[in-house]
């Protein structure tokens, strides 16, 4: 038997992937002002930080966080093999695209290029983490929307990259996270609804396997995990601030 589930969203956890990839924009717009310092030389931890903060938080916790907010009527695992490695490939274009426009923030054909990369990793993090769920059966595809969520992914990667090498007020940052923020999950939503859910056995049990953990254990993992590049982000950038502080005092002395 092939039967279509139907699906909804929990509001609450909709609204609150929105916020997941506000801050991490937020954060990655904050630590991308530090990428290229004085004499243009370019920060490769500064860079890292951001692609975690843009990537990992802002793509990555808040693509599962809006998977917890998926409701189908069976039980999903995810494979943790490709839950982790979609977290490397979001990040590491994150912070790869960041690089590429931060030796030269006004070169719009740099942003447009390192946009269309970035985008791309988005839409690598978004299908294999979508092909790491297991179930009782499997996705039916519309092409079409599936086209419109990677369009999304590069226009929204490239208004990110321009909005971050061109905000610098607290009041713009803000204003331009919650436009990222909105992008991304344009793109999220767009790609979940690209996939139908048909479900081949009347048991609809959690998967159970090495390497796997259920929607249930999901969140714990999420969590974690996003604490922990929280965590590495906010010793990046106090380590900076007291380098430059202490290059302050050297020049007063």
């Amino acid at each position: 038997m092939n039967q279509l589930m139907s699906t909804s969203y929990e509001p609450s956890l909709v609204i609150l992937s929105f916020v997941i990839a506000a801050v991490g924009a937020f954060v990655a717009l904050t630590a991308s002002a530090g990428i290229v310092g004085a004499g243009r030389r370019v920060n490769f931890f500064n860079a890292v930080a951001s692609g975690v903060a843009l990537g990992g938080i802002g793509v990555w916790a808040m693509h599962f966080v809006g998977m917890l907010a998926l409701r189908v009527n069976m039980g999903v695992s995810y494979s943790v093999g490709e839950t982790l490695v979609s977290l490397v490939a979001a990040a590491g274009a994150s912070a790869a695209a960041l690089l590429w426009v931060a030796r030269d923030p006004g070169s719009l054909p740099r942003i447009v290029g390192a946009g269309t990369l970035l985008g791309l990793g988005v839409c690598v993090m978004h299908y294999l983490g979508m092909y790491g769920m297991r179930f009782a059966g499997y996705f039916e595809w519309a092409w079409d929307t599936v086209a419109a969520s990677v369009a999304i992914a590069v226009v929204a990667a490239t208004a990110a990259l321009w909005l971050a090498f061109s905000v610098r007020s607290l009041r713009a940052r803000f204003a331009a996270s919650l436009v990222m923020a909105a992008a991304v999950c344009s793109m999220h939503y767009t790609g979940m609804q690209a996939a139908s859910f048909i479900c081949t056995s009347p048991t609809r049990a959690y998967p159970q396997g090495a390497w796997l953990i259920t929607a249930l254990e999901l969140p714990v993992l999420v969590s974690t995990v996003a604490f922990a590049m929280a965590g590495m982000i906010f010793i990046d950038q106090m380590v900076l601030r007291l380098a430059a502080r202490e290059r302050g005092q050297a020049q007063s002395a």
